[in-house]
């Protein structure tokens, strides 16, 4: 009787994604940790709180070399959760933990990393069921959402599965990420980033343009590099190929 009451409950383990931020280091590290650090002085707390994960996929480096990015890269307060594209040799107990089978998405080279790529996490303790349709399904409507609330500092809109409207604005130090395109009929003082799971096809409007931050898949720019004469002004931005175009809407 007695050890049937004291008997311990089974653990229960569930499968769930998050959302992270994927850093590509470049070689040297030196010149990479440089940039990193310019783009970081451009947006103060970009990496707060933040989960990232490094791609080390192509680079020729050994363990001690990962062990002194690792340490680079806490020194910058920016916190590792798991490395992908790791070899075997390069891990150890005192790193972070091999990962893989994370969603592709566009890099976030916000003030944060290399393009800020930002890519969805999924580590799942169970299998997945996979359901295999019979017949052709039809396409769907691409989703969206609306926030009818202002932004307030601090707070993050994420949304990978379509578009993203904001009734209101969205104040310095927030955030609003979008698998598709970004409306913003408010002022943009924060962060915008568009086209996150590789939707080159995305594009952010705003009635008016103070922004920290503005990126579509994986490009971006930061308030210092947007023309002065569209400040305060009705823009949207867009992807020509590799090139970040913006224009006035008024």
């Amino acid at each position: 009787m007695t050890n049937v009451l004291t008997q311990s409950r089974p653990i229960r383990l569930k499968g769930r994604s998050y959302l992270a931020l994927t850093l590509n280091p470049e070689l040297p590290f030196e010149d990479w940790l440089a940039r990193l650090d310019d783009l970081a002085g451009r947006s103060a707390g970009f990496f707060l709180r933040r989960p990232v994960v490094l791609d080390l996929e192509g680079l020729e480096i050994d363990r001690q070399q990962l062990r002194d990015l690792v340490a680079q890269l806490s020194t910058r307060k920016v916190r590792i959760m798991g490395i992908e594209g790791a070899r075997p040799s390069w891990l150890s107990p005192d790193l972070p933990p091999a990962m893989s089978g994370g969603r592709e998405a566009s890099d976030f080279e916000a003030p944060t990393a290399e393009p800020v790529q930002e890519a969805a996490v999924a580590e799942s303790a169970e299998p997945a069921e996979v359901a295999i349709p019979a017949e052709p399904q039809p396409v769907k409507a691409t989703p969206s959402i609306v926030i009818t609330q202002p932004v307030r500092s601090g707070q993050s809109i994420i949304f990978t599965e379509g578009d993203v409207t904001i009734v209101g604005s969205v104040a310095s130090g927030a955030e609003v990420i979008a698998g598709g395109s970004i409306h913003i009929y408010g002022t943009l003082r924060g962060r915008a980033m568009a086209g996150t799971m590789g939707n080159a096809s995305a594009r952010i409007f705003c009635r008016k343009l103070e922004a920290e931050l503005v990126a579509i898949d994986g490009y971006y720019k930061t308030a210092e590099d947007l023309e002065a004469d569209l400040h305060g002004k009705t823009v949207q931005f867009w992807l020509e190929g590799e090139t970040f175009k913006v224009g006035s809407l008024a």
